[in-house]
């Protein structure tokens, strides 16, 4: 642990250095490692990897908590309990409320846009570490971060940037995502051809099973970017009974937690509908309600959330083993093959538990066996299996769901970002 400090410490200075605006002489701080030092040494490359993840996972000022309080907010799972948290409120509110100031949507901008930077950091220097083994570790962990950047910009917005650089150019969502699975998959076939070294898993902040993950955000990506061959092959090569997790403690905190869940301030679930409309809430028996709500009754005129949000030091997964089972059953269904996509389904509602403990223990699908209707029994699933993981907003577009399930349909581009970049493209207008 106090490796991995020193680790983070150390690319938390050359983050801050990167931070600075550059003239055409570099003066150097003392106090602080320069960019050519910490990416030609291999300690400096491990640092920046862990520090990725602190700066991914910490805080308010995080894109964990930004990306699920933002979308939690948008799609009715969530409701603010005090006005005073203005920037969330907007969030509820919606539509021309949600402002370019709006601090929550500005910082998960502007974090992702510096994880990506840092991520490329580590890409382009890989040259400088010699073991075959250590490389692919960091390529696959750097190539997480990149694209985890890049692809959940391309959820709540339009247009994204791909590229390192303080005027980027924008490509469509669809190029990001593009992109996104690319690095994906050079990193999957990076650690296939060298197995990643325990001189990497043994100086990296310990939870992410990278195998798997690569694997599982390659299928997300392909699901989000109508690749449905893909999202199948991927998904289909995730081991489900492994986790994959972001560690938290009671000095790193669950950022949900700490700023939310845990004083009862700023926001808890709506009802127990998990932002279905009525037509599509979870039946009365299904097991997932408890395990996302501390009651099934009002505390205080409230529904206090639970799931991966119980304290400090509970981990918050990277994927979750039915994610990969309903990518499967909507990348089936949108084939048109019904029967493997009831299959699929079927596995998630009699499932009564999993590798989290996430069960609905619920009967066999028993609707209509058109198309339509079993897309729709995955979207319920998918809002309900995945309670407050921040892909409702992009499963909500995706499916065509009414505009009124939600509050925006994609977010104005940050002022910050329309300020530095004239390229920046105009705000949608929901």
């Amino acid at each position: 642990m106090k490796n991995i400090i020193k680790y983070i410490a150390l690319g938390s200075l050359l983050i801050i250095g990167m931070d600075s605006c550059k003239t055409d002489t570099e003066y150097l701080n003392p106090s602080s490692a320069s960019e050519k030092q910490v990416t030609s040494d291999l300690n400096g490359l491990i640092a920046l990897a862990n520090g990725l993840q602190y700066r991914y996972s910490i805080s308010r000022l995080s894109p964990v908590y930004a990306m699920i309080t933002a979308n939690g907010l948008t799609t009715k799972e969530l409701k603010v309990l005090n006005a005073g948290n203005t920037d969330e409120q907007n969030l509820q509110d919606g539509n021309a409320s949600v402002l370019p100031a709006n601090s929550i949507t500005t910082n998960l901008w502007a974090q992702l846009n510096v994880i990506k930077g840092n991520s490329d950091l580590i890409l382009n220097n890989l040259n400088n570490v010699g073991e075959l083994g250590t490389r692919s570790g960091l390529q696959a962990y750097a190539s997480i971060y990149k694209a985890l950047a890049i692809g959940i910009t391309s959820q709540f917005w339009e247009n994204v940037s791909i590229e390192t650089a303080s005027q980027s150019k924008f490509v469509s969502r669809a190029e990001g995502l593009k992109e996104a699975i690319r690095l994906l998959e050079a990193a999957s076939a990076s650690v296939a051809a060298n197995p990643i070294t325990t001189n990497f898993t043994s100086r990296i902040v310990a939870g992410i099973d990278v195998p798997n993950t690569l694997n599982a955000l390659t299928a997300r990506f392909a699901l989000m970017a109508g690749d449905y061959d893909k999202a199948l092959a991927a998904a289909a090569k995730v081991d489900l009974t492994k986790k994959s997790q972001l560690n938290f403690d009671d000095l790193t905190r669950n950022p949900i937690w700490d700023v939310a869940f845990g004083n009862v301030n700023v926001y808890q679930p709506l009802d127990l509908n998990m932002g279905l409309p009525t037509a599509l809430k979870p039946a009365d028996a299904d097991k997932r309600i408890d395990f996302y709500f501390t009651s099934r009754s009002l505390v205080g005129n409230t529904y206090k959330g639970k799931g991966f949000f119980k304290s400090n030091g509970d981990p918050i997964p990277m994927y979750l083993p039915s994610e990969m089972i309903l990518i499967k059953a909507e990348a089936y269904a949108r084939k048109n093959d019904l029967v493997n996509a009831e299959k699929e389904l079927n596995s998630v509602l009699t499932k009564t538990t999993d590798a989290w403990g996430i069960g609905a223990g619920l009967p066999a699908y028993s609707g209509a066996k058109t198309q339509t209707d079993l897309l729709t029994e995955i979207y319920r699933n998918r809002r309900i299996e995945l309670f407050m993981s921040g892909m409702s907003l992009e499963d909500s577009r995706r499916f065509g769901r009414p505009v009124s399930e939600r509050s925006r349909t994609f977010y104005p581009y940050p002022q910050t970002e329309r300020d530095n970049n004239p390229g920046t493209p105009a705000d949608p207008t929901n």
